[in-house]
């Protein structure tokens, strides 16, 4: 008698980072750090404590380009300059081109009928 093994279903893994999937949100600090930056109160107790929000503001904000940074460098293709990107989109464009041209051959070269009964 045969065991029979069940292999368990694998969830379907993501295998590229795309554009879509960045979490590039960066303005709302960026503006929160201006509006601190532009009040301007008379009372010295109150100007430590927004000097105080505005450094962390601050950090947030230099937390945020790190983990951009790195989201960045885990989109495919960033490792090829400028030059090699085009290269490699012309070359798929070509191959899309012909692989187009060759189903149109097929699809008009060969028909085929079914004979009447």
């Amino acid at each position: 008698m045969m065991e029979t093994v069940e292999l368990p279903e694998e969830a379907p893994l993501r295998t590229q980072f795309t554009v879509d999937d960045l979490d590039i949100e960066i303005l709302p600090l960026i503006y929160e750090i201006i509006r601190s930056v532009e009040k301007d109160p008379h009372d010295t107790t109150q100007k430590a404590k927004e000097s105080q929000d505005t450094s962390h503001k601050v950090l947030e904000l230099q937390k945020k380009l790190d983990s951009v940074r790195s989201q960045i460098k885990r989109l495919p293709g960033i490792e090829y300059s400028k030059e090699e990107q085009l290269q490699k989109l012309e070359t798929l464009r070509k191959q899309l081109r012909l692989k187009r041209e060759l189903l149109l051959k097929y699809r008009n070269s060969y028909t085929f009928e079914i004979p009447k009964v």
